[in-house]
């Protein structure tokens, strides 16, 4: 009995070990995002005309993801949408990636990389007083606690930047706090119909949407010779399509396989630090005391936030 168990103890070691290892990578991969969005900037593009190139690139992507979703994922024929449907899709894919992803790559002109990733990792917090407004649902003390410590921490990073850049920096910091905002009303909304009509197959089609909705906002607010871009902003919009859009989706959903969502929401937190190591390194940010201490109150107080949430 114990020679067979202990096969079955070691595989599972190894695929709790592996676990942990995708989602500490799909976090690194999703926290590039910003900094070849602020690499990019440095060529002269716009944020309108670097998204379209972004959804361009990944718009194959997610319609594999889509049709896998699909036609792969389960042994049943998938049942056919319904209108209703068809108008979730629409309304999640507009509000969690097309105006979530438009918004931060607009507030991204304004403010430092480490900054943006502190606010968007404030989005279960978002989440929580979503759920409070428009179910009622109850927000217990300790969660008010760790909700104040991570608030505290971004507005201290915001309060020396604003001293640094002025009224750019509050312009900047409204626009990545209402793309948060956008994609915590997708993930309040999402849970219905990932139920339904499963995880993948959302994901896929609502992101197809948001990459129609990029590449129309395109068209109607730029001239077609606003397409010419630098060879860097098309390298860079590539690199930011796949190793920081759509490879990490699937890394994620492989780690949550392994190790569940907590644990893979937990090791998430080495995003936002990643994102200030390479802030540092490629984009040449500062790193003050001030983005230290914030950064430390941040994480430190959604610590706090999900564990209560647990308790």
């Amino acid at each position: 009995m114990s020679s067979s168990s202990a096969p079955a103890s070691g595989e599972a070691s190894k695929q709790f070990a592996l676990g942990l290892v995708l989602a500490t990578v799909g976090a690194i991969a999703f926290s590039g995002k910003a900094i070849i969005v602020k690499l990019a900037y440095r060529h002269g593009v716009d944020a309108v005309t670097l998204i379209m190139y972004r959804m361009l690139f990944a718009l194959p992507i997610f319609l594999a993801m889509a049709w896998w979703g699909t036609y792969r994922q389960g042994a049943q024929r998938p049942s056919p949408l319904s209108r209703r449907d068809w108008l979730g899709i629409l309304g999640l894919g507009f509000s969690g990636y097309y105006l979530a992803s438009f918004l931060d790559f607009a507030g991204l002109a304004y403010i430092s990389a480490s900054l943006e990733r502190l606010i968007l990792y404030l989005n279960p917090t978002l989440v929580l007083l979503l759920g409070r407004v428009l179910y009622g649902k109850a927000i217990s003390w300790r969660q008010l606690a760790g909700m104040a410590v991570s608030y505290s921490g971004v507005l201290l990073v915001f309060g020396h930047e604003i001293q640094l850049q002025g009224g750019q920096a509050a312009w900047g910091t409204l626009l990545v706090f209402l793309s948060a905002v956008s994609y915590a009303l997708y993930l309040v909304y999402s849970g219905e119909m990932v139920r339904r009509i499963g995880s993948l197959r959302l994901v896929g089609l609502a992101t197809s949407v948001a990459c129609l909705c990029c590449l129309l906002q395109f068209v109607l607010l730029r001239p077609m010779s606003a397409a010419v871009v630098a060879p860097e902003v098309l390298w860079l919009s590539v690199l930011n399509a796949t190793l920081c859009t759509a490879v990490p989706v699937l890394i994620v959903m492989m780690a949550i396989e392994r190790i569940g969502a907590s644990l893979t929401a937990q090791t998430g937190m080495v995003g936002p630090m990643s994102t200030i190591l390479m802030g540092v390194l490629i984009l040449g940010e500062p790193f003050t005391a001030w983005v230290a201490v914030g950064s430390v109150l941040v994480l430190a107080g959604i610590f706090i936030f999900t564990r209560s949430g647990r308790g």
